[in-house]
């Protein structure tokens, strides 16, 4: 990569480091580090619950899904806005206006501490596996276009992000958040603009290439269990999820905690609720447009160089015969698709079934090619996450390749930053404080946070090592969290409702995390969307007969 790309990341890295080490004045007290003592303005809170949901992980896997599946993906997020709605009127409330350093907290009040800290090492599992998925996201990608070792990519990302997040706490996290949203929204742009620059084909065809290929299909209204991107999983399992992520999940509770009132928390929830959908859908385009330069332009056989190298080196008779096969089958989708974007609108639906066979053709080779990897590697091989930056290292002009690679460092900072200090702040209160020493003083709690900060980004850093060869990243963040979100959520609105009591909220959590368990081990095939659904009914309903079945107090 040229000098000048190394420098724009280079210079960006220590910018966000130096910056966090600026911000960390008014951290010298508990509510100052965890939770910025509540005075963020509404608009840096609404960026900072955008920048941790746009992650690495979002800008290399969510793109990869734009490519090779379309825009479909967006359908995840069609239950955003009314989760953000209900949230605004019944969680975010009650927590704000309980004066909580966790969510979890409010659980004790509600029930009691057995709940409260089931509830919180959930969360901790969940965050700590959802956290080393985001890290191993540019980690991998590096490693494989690099040639680094996977620990020296994860430090790039790991190292300067916990060192600004252990000195300056929420405060520093909030104002790079800022300044990585502006970054990486400018790359995104950027991508768009070169894409329909060099394109050999107006926008409009284009997008009737990317249509004749189901890459703009939208809405899907079949209702399947199995299948994860339907209007029907979005709307019902997505809200569900979205209910917990960003009503319960520390990692989204902290930021809203920390701004000036509730109506300010509330105005910075409604900032998701109106541009998280546009974003996702400009990050799913840049996939589909990349989708559309590579059916004029070869892309190689294997996007992960480290794939194409083994298989080179273990099978080259093999290799060099899907090769020529591959490059047979471009040529004929290549035709087809200059035929269909010279054709008038009205006259191109023969070549559209063409342009679909060729592409299906080139599809099923490259699934050939990813089975002969998987062999030769022993490990199942998927390339979903190297597509946008193959795209990046070998098409972008000098600056604006450092300026993306910059843009997907920034990403995962803001996110495994988030991560990290709602890890730490559960690990303190809800259990250091709890059970291990309830009469600390500020200095030793910040002390014991900022060990907590770096123990989690070690944990994170171990967890991404093998997260990376699951598939595309942006499902697995979603499938990890998926198994713990609906119970805890259930155990939330126990809590809004009337005579629930405190052991049968407990046991209801134990249930719901059965039933989720007993569906990914018995029911697989069931899309992890709803999980979340079965989590929630599971833990309202047992709480709730619990409930009524228990005696009276007298």
């Amino acid at each position: 990569m040229h000098w000048l790309n190394w420098l724009i990341v280079v210079g960006y890295l220590g910018y966000v480091c130096v910056d966090g080490i600026r911000r960390s004045k008014g951290t010298k007290e508990i509510e100052g580090y965890f939770l910025a003592n509540r005075a963020l303005p509404w608009w840096a809170v609404g960026l900072t619950v955008m920048a941790t949901q746009l992650s690495a992980v979002t800008m290399i896997g969510t793109t990869g899904q734009g490519a090779t599946d379309g825009m479909r993906f967006v359908q995840f997020y069609f239950g955003l806005p009314v989760a953000m709605v209900i949230l605004g009127v019944t969680i975010v409330p009650f927590l704000y206006r309980a004066k909580v350093y966790t969510a979890y907290e409010f659980l004790e009040r509600r029930f009691d501490a057995k709940t409260r800290s089931l509830t919180s090492v959930l969360f901790l599992f969940s965050r700590a596996l959802s956290c080393g998925t985001i890290i191993a996201a540019p980690a991998v990608v590096f490693s494989a276009m690099f040639g680094w070792s996977m620990l020296t990519s994860v430090a790039l990302i790991g190292v300067p992000t916990v060192i600004y997040t252990m000195i300056g706490g929420v405060q520093a996290v909030t104002w790079a958040d800022v300044k990585q949203m502006v970054v990486i929204v400018t790359a995104l742009v950027a991508v768009v603009v070169v894409l329909l620059v060099r394109l050999p084909v107006s926008p409009d065809a284009a997008l009737r290439l990317a249509g004749a290929t189901g890459r703009l299909r939208v809405f899907d209204f079949s209702f399947n269990l199995h299948d994860t991107y339907t209007f029907w999983s979005g709307m019902i399992g997505g809200t569900f999820l979205m209910l917990s992520y960003f009503g319960t999940d520390q990692s989204q509770a902290m930021r809203y905690l920390s701004a000036k009132s509730v109506d300010e928390a509330r105005s910075a929830h409604l900032i998701s609720a109106y541009w998280k959908i546009p974003l996702q859908g400009l990050v799913l385009l840049v996939g589909v447009l990349v989708f559309v330069y590579y059916l004029f332009l070869a892309p190689p056989l294997f996007f992960n160089p480290a794939d194409a190298k083994l298989v080179q080196g273990r099978d080259p008779a093999a290799y060099q015969a899907l090769d020529t096969r591959y490059h047979a089958l471009f040529d004929v989708r290549a035709a087809a698709a200059r035929a269909l974007a010279a054709a008038p609108n009205a006259t191109d639906g023969a070549l559209r079934v063409r342009l679909r066979a060729s592409d299906s053709a080139v599809t099923q080779l490259h699934g050939e090619a990813m089975a002969l990897a998987g062999k030769v590697s022993g490990v199942p091989a998927k390339d979903v996450n190297y597509i946008i930056p193959h795209f990046v290292l070998n098409e972008l002009p000098i600056g604006l390749t450092g300026l993306f690679i910059a843009a997907v460092i920034a990403a995962a900072m803001s996110a495994v930053a988030g991560e990290l200090t709602a890890l730490s702040t559960a690990t303190v209160i809800d259990h250091y404080k709890r059970w291990m020493n309830p009469a600390a003083d500020d200095a030793n709690l910040l002390f014991v946070s900022r060990a907590a900060t770096g123990a989690w980004g070690l944990v994170a850093c171990v967890v991404a090592t093998f997260a990376a060869g699951l598939g595309s990243l942006i499902e697995v963040v979603n499938r990890f969290g998926s198994i713990f979100y609906g119970s805890i959520l259930g155990v939330f609105i126990l809590a809004m409702l009337p005579r629930i009591r405190a052991n049968a909220a407990f046991i209801a959590l134990i249930a719901g995390m059965t039933a989720v368990g007993m569906v990914i081990v018995f029911a697989p095939q069931v899309s992890f969307l709803w999980h979340n659904v079965v989590g929630v009914v599971t833990v309202v309903v047992v709480g709730g007969a619990l409930s009524a079945l228990a005696p009276r107090a007298a």
